[in-house]
């Protein structure tokens, strides 16, 4: 695993389309129980090299209930974005992720990882990659279907704070879907310590 994250780590597939240069972010482990797959970096976690660094970041460890030093304890959690890099800045946020992150590193990354009971898929990009057909129209209606991706799945929006409106628009994300997660991960984490 240790020579997997070191090639990731170096790796410059990309480096003429990123604005900033390669900063390949990822967190992996043989033995992590609970695997959670985002879009890519933002600039603030490209800044300091930490995945979920930022306001989303904050967001999601509330929505985990869990704090950032169990969050960060690589042994148990693995993290892995679909774009290793922060893509750069768009009209309307952040660049999508580019693909040949998840071409060259996702099955590698994953065939080392097989302790992994639980997976959350973050947005659109994670839910598309892993989901395939499975998957509803939108993140909307996939994150209201999240029963149906039980046991190995959960999908769940961006917790961005761009996304204030959606999580205004669908209270049952907060009251349905919010306890489920957070019982799933205590369980997935529970079987690591």
């Amino acid at each position: 695993m240790d020579a997997l994250l070191a090639e990731i780590r170096g790796c410059t597939a990309c480096a003429a389309q990123l604005p900033l240069g390669p900063r390949p972010v990822v967190q992996a482990s043989a033995s992590a129980r609970l695997l959670i797959v985002g879009q890519a970096p933002s600039l603030t976690v490209h800044a300091t090299g930490l995945p979920w660094d930022d306001k989303s970041g904050e967001q999601l460890r509330r929505w985990l209930g869990i704090d950032r030093e169990l969050f960060y304890d690589a042994a148990r959690i693995a993290i892995m974005p679909m774009g290793y890099c922060y893509p750069g800045r768009g009209s309307s946020g952040d660049l999508p992720p580019r693909r040949e992150c998840a071409e060259l590193w996702h099955a590698r990354l994953l065939a080392q990882m097989s302790r992994v009971e639980l997976t959350l898929l973050i947005g659109q990009y994670a839910q598309r990659h892993f989901l395939g057909a499975a998957r509803k129209a939108g993140v909307t209606e996939t994150v209201a279907a999240f029963a149906e991706f039980a046991p190995r799945f959960i999908p769940l929006p961006h917790p961005s704070p761009r996304n204030t409106g959606w999580f205004k628009h669908h209270p049952w994300f907060e009251s349905e879907v919010l306890p489920v997660l957070r019982e799933r991960v205590r369980q997935a984490l529970a079987q690591s310590s």
